[in-house]
């Protein structure tokens, strides 16, 4: 019978739902049955000497719960990837952007939607376009072409307007903040506003507020830009399904935008923003960019404050922008990064961004053998890609990841974090009005981070700090490294390590749908990546298109 219990106690927390504070004791039978779940083969006297402590364990676990935890509220643990010996050059403000005066209205205004924002810029700061009517041309495409996308959980339209008519004030009282002065622009929804819903994509969520601003929206408010609304995220930051449906990708309106900044992505390429933020923990912002056509700058870990997001990882995410250029990402990263003072894991690091640098100056590299293996029906986009890179000057060497890691492992590091930060939606039962509940889905994962022994999160994460080091040692000699974007391990690497990536469009697949390749940098070499990916676009032109599913 007491078998019985720990196992009804088990399942209760397994499948959402749990039982009152448990007065059963724990036997010597429950813990043999129990450590069939870690491998484990304590026998004898070695499971009776530590049934007291268990039951003390249990106790204070149950105290433990009655105190509510906040949001805001990360572990004392910090996570700091940077290698011994590695110093950070420290910031040096924000750069001197020139922006395009020379830029004119388009004839098919349909085509304004997909301007960069340099020459939006320069509409607005010569007058030719005000922030209002920008603002107003974006609202009316979302109206038009979100039925169609669900890239918006809600649209900000009151604050758009207000944020708008107060930039066009400004400008003809002779304050001009810069190249993000009036422009529109998308957030994910997973940073607070207050006043409105932050539903993080998932149901049970859908009517929260938190009245907290996150950082990147009152930098970029500061900035001038104008808040358009809150862009969907995968129930959870998982995927490209919420609970408002499933968000599409404008270049097939029959495919998902992948996940999960979706929404942040799908209306980029959409041309229903001039730019948007997205988060990355393991792919979030390089996939669906990838997926869209989008061009994404995944800033290394502790660039940007993720003060006022939601966490799924705090030792993995990542916040950043999805534009359509690399030139935009490079913009919008430079006045979102930095310190605010509520974010401990950001460094004030400089970002030095060079107007068409000496490219022979780049020491490039490339994993060959994952070019070399990819056999996907895309690889001969990845192989033209290292062609147009060499007619650009560009000679990489090669280079491998490492190997030699417990691989399998590392993905408990993000759902033991997790499932810390959504501890009491499971705990609650609440878990279960999530939309998806398959094996794949984030509600189960959830479940599963329930049975993650902080033993093995903290062994795992001794690996990574090896993994950390030998990918240290492997990029510094470089400035950037080229990489199919899902080859290999590679993303999965980058993230444990928090080196940053930027994933750029080269070309389309047998299906007319987008393709990406990656570069990946050292440590706040943001800039070298942002020189080599405007190089590319400057001369090849797979960015900033209008997506066929959008041609009417």
């Amino acid at each position: 019978m007491k078998k019985q219990l720990w196992f009804v106690l088990s399942m209760g927390i397994l499948f959402g739902f749990v039982l009152a504070k448990s007065t059963v004791p724990i036997t010597h039978s429950d813990v043999q049955t129990a450590q069939k779940l870690f491998n484990l083969h304590f026998e004898g006297a070695a499971i009776d000497t530590m049934l007291q402590y268990l039951e003390g364990n249990r106790k204070a676990y149950d105290s433990m719960r009655t105190f509510h935890l906040g949001n805001a509220i990360a572990p004392a643990l910090i996570f700091d990837p940077f290698p011994l010996g590695f110093s950070i050059k420290p910031n040096n403000g924000i750069n001197n952007w020139k922006i395009n005066l020379e830029a004119k209205l388009p004839s098919n205004m349909d085509d304004l939607a997909f301007f960069s924002i340099r020459d939006l810029a320069g509409l607005i700061k010569t007058k030719q376009i005000s922030s209002l009517e920008l603002t107003k041309f974006y609202l009316d495409r979302i109206k038009k072409f979100d039925t169609k996308l669900l890239a918006f959980v809600t649209v900000t339209e009151e604050l758009a307007l207000q944020q708008a008519k107060k930039a066009d004030e400004e400008l003809t009282n002779g304050l001009y903040r810069g190249p993000l002065h009036g422009i529109p622009y998308g957030v994910k929804d997973l940073a607070a506003l207050p006043g409105y819903p932050t539903t993080w994509g998932a149901a049970p969520y859908q009517d929260q507020v938190i009245n907290v601003t996150a950082t990147v929206v009152k930098k970029l408010e500061e900035a001038g830009a104008v808040l358009l609304g809150k862009l969907v995220s995968g129930s959870l930051a998982r995927g490209d399904v919420w609970f408002g449906g499933k968000t599409k990708n404008p270049w097939d309106l029959e495919q998902g935008a992948s996940g999960s900044s979706a929404g942040s992505g799908s209306a980029t390429a959409a041309g229903l923003v001039a730019f948007s933020i997205g988060t990355e923990t393991l792919g979030s912002i390089v996939s669906p960019s990838t997926r869209t056509g989008s061009t994404g700058l995944r800033p290394t870990y502790g660039a940007v404050s993720k003060h006022g997001f939601m966490v799924l990882s705090w030792s993995m995410d990542k916040v950043g922008p999805i534009c359509r250029t690399a030139n935009d990402c490079a913009i919008v990263f430079d006045y979102i990064r930095g310190q605010d003072g509520l974010d401990k894991t950001v460094k004030n690091a400089a970002f030095e961004y060079r107007e068409s640098p000496d490219l022979k100056k780049l020491k490039v590299a490339y994993f060959k053998d994952l070019f070399d293996k990819d056999t996907s029906n895309i690889s001969i986009n990845h192989q033209k890609t290292l062609k147009e890179f060499e007619f650009l000057g560009i000679k990489p060497d090669s280079v491998s990841l490492p190997d030699n890691f417990p691989f399998s492992v590392f993905d408990i590091i993000l759902r033991a974090e997790s499932g810390a930060f959504f501890d009491e939606l499971v705990l609650s039962g609440n878990v279960d009005k999530m939309v998806e509940q398959h094996k794949g889905s984030r509600a189960n994962s959830l479940r599963q981070s329930r049975f993650i022994p902080a033993v093995e999160y903290l062994q795992a994460n001794r690996h990574r700090s090896k993994l950390i080091e030998e990918f240290h040692n492997l990029i510094k000699e470089y400035d950037v490294i080229i990489s199919p974007t899902f080859g290999g391990r590679q993303m999965l690497i980058t993230n444990l390590t928090g080196h940053p990536a930027l994933s750029l469009p080269n070309g389309f697949d047998q299906k007319g749908r987008p393709t990406s390749i990656t570069l990946i940098g050292n440590y706040f070499g943001e800039e070298s990546l942002i020189a080599l990916a405007e190089a590319y676009q400057n001369k090849y032109f797979y960015h900033g298109l209008v997506p066929k599913g959008l041609v009417e």
